[in-house]
């Protein structure tokens, strides 16, 4: 098994990220670079499928900005650790060279780069150091005007019990109980029952917040899968962990970073 720190690069200059992974492969050789991403949402599609050590996040990206992956990676799992890379703001260059996290100018010296991989090879060796400092995370996020959804979360209510849902002309009034699994589409997220599809406006990442973690599941940033209806798991030919539901015949992808719910199974 290949043990090398593993990276993914989002930058929507292709010039740039080529020259970032050639700076990269001389400081740090050991470091595979698993995917690269032209804009954010490429970004939280290659995180997810290959759960990187480290991202290194171009703030300026068409899509998602790096600071909205960023936003929403805090809450991840397992989040990988991340730098910025961008061609701006020096009060944020400031705030960095005071945390775990980094924050590099456009083009990174071998030099300046040579000390963030200094920085991410410790945290990366210690386990316990190894998480992302996630209250530093929010406040430089907020000092760079990212999301205002970083600041400190109220507390959660109580789980979500009822959805008004869309099927064709009809609005349905569905238990969160009778839920197979939630899916996200471009504009709606789909409700899958047994007796059927429904529609609802809420984005999962919502959801998420309002359903019982006990009893739903994310096993992919666009799935949340009823933890009763799950039969089992298998791998497929390419190597990708599946969510076989009981008496249905579709599977579900489950992402790298929502293996470890399967782990014991």
């Amino acid at each position: 098994m290949n043990n090398s720190p593993r990276a993914v690069i989002a930058d929507d200059e292709a010039h740039l990220r080529d020259y970032l992974e050639q700076q990269l492969a001389a400081v740090w050789p050991e470091l595979r670079v698993v995917g690269r991403a032209a804009n954010g949402l490429e970004a939280l599609r290659l995180i997810d499928d290959e759960a990187p050590d480290v991202v290194f996040l171009d703030i300026r990206m068409p899509g998602l900005t790096g600071l909205d992956v960023a936003a929403r990676l805090i809450d991840s799992p397992a989040p990988p650790q991340i730098v910025f890379v961008t061609a701006y703001d020096q009060y944020a260059v400031q705030a960095f060279e005071h945390s775990a996290l980094d924050y590099l100018l456009k083009p990174a010296s071998l030099e300046r780069l040579s000390k963030t991989v200094g920085k991410l090879k410790a945290a990366l060796a210690t386990p316990v150091a190894a998480a992302p400092p996630m209250d530093a995370l929010r406040v430089l996020l907020a000092q760079l005007g990212g999301p205002a959804a970083l600041s400190t979360p109220a507390p959660a209510p109580a789980p979500l019990q009822w959805i008004r849902a869309s099927q064709g002309e009809q609005t349905r009034l569905i238990a969160v109980d009778e839920v197979l699994y939630f899916q996200s589409n471009d504009k709606y997220t789909s409700v899958m029952l047994a007796d059927g599809e429904c529609l609802i406006r809420t984005p999962i990442s919502k959801l998420r917040e309002q359903l019982d973690a006990q009893q739903f599941w994310q096993i992919h940033r666009s799935v949340i899968v009823a933890a009763r209806h799950v039969a089992g798991t298998r791998h497929d030919f390419r190597g990708r962990l599946m969510v076989q539901l009981k008496d249905r015949t579709e599977q579900l992808v489950v992402s790298r970073n929502y293996a470890d719910l399967f782990r014991q199974m």
